[in-house]
């Protein structure tokens, strides 16, 4: 048999447009589960950024209250700032006691953040989630509160 240019042409021009079908066939079966696989990941991804956020939002905001004269008011805006850097756009921040007075021991700042007003792509993954961290801290607001806490050592004989 001689060799044809012409017939292995033919040939190989046969066999790719056959596997160019099934190549579509196959990506048409795995592409929905692929970009399913990508944007949960991206949205667990973002569900573990916010927590983090609100953590350290928490954290921040009970820090700046614990001092003479900041304000609950004043510690509500610190975690609302913290929390807008990442794009957090609805968010609940609580600072117990409210107001705070100066026989306040201490404060604790408890920071909400619903998933269903902050996912980005499928909210399915993360609709009913709530984000909630609360941080407690000591406060430096009476010299008296901080004299009850260090036990008075006794005289040496």
């Amino acid at each position: 048999m001689r060799y044809s240019p012409l017939r292995c042409k033919r040939a190989s021009k046969y066999r790719v447009s056959t596997r160019r079908a099934a190549t579509v066939v196959e990506f048409a079966i795995t592409a929905p589960i692929l970009f399913l696989i990508i944007f949960a990941t991206v949205e667990f991804a973002r569900l573990s950024m916010i927590r983090h956020t609100a953590d350290n939002a928490a954290y921040e905001a009970a820090r700046y209250v614990m001092v003479p004269g900041a304000t609950a008011e004043e510690a509500k805006q610190v975690a609302k700032n913290m929390l807008a850097v990442v794009g957090v756009q609805t968010s609940h921040v609580q600072v117990t006691p409210d107001p705070i007075g100066e026989s306040t021991a201490s404060v604790t700042v408890t920071v909400d953040v619903p998933m269903d007003g902050n996912a980005w792509f499928l909210p399915t993954f993360s609709k009913s989630v709530n984000v909630r961290s609360s941080a407690t801290l000591l406060t430096e607001r009476v010299p008296a509160i901080l004299a009850q806490a260090v036990p008075a050592s006794s005289p040496s004989p």
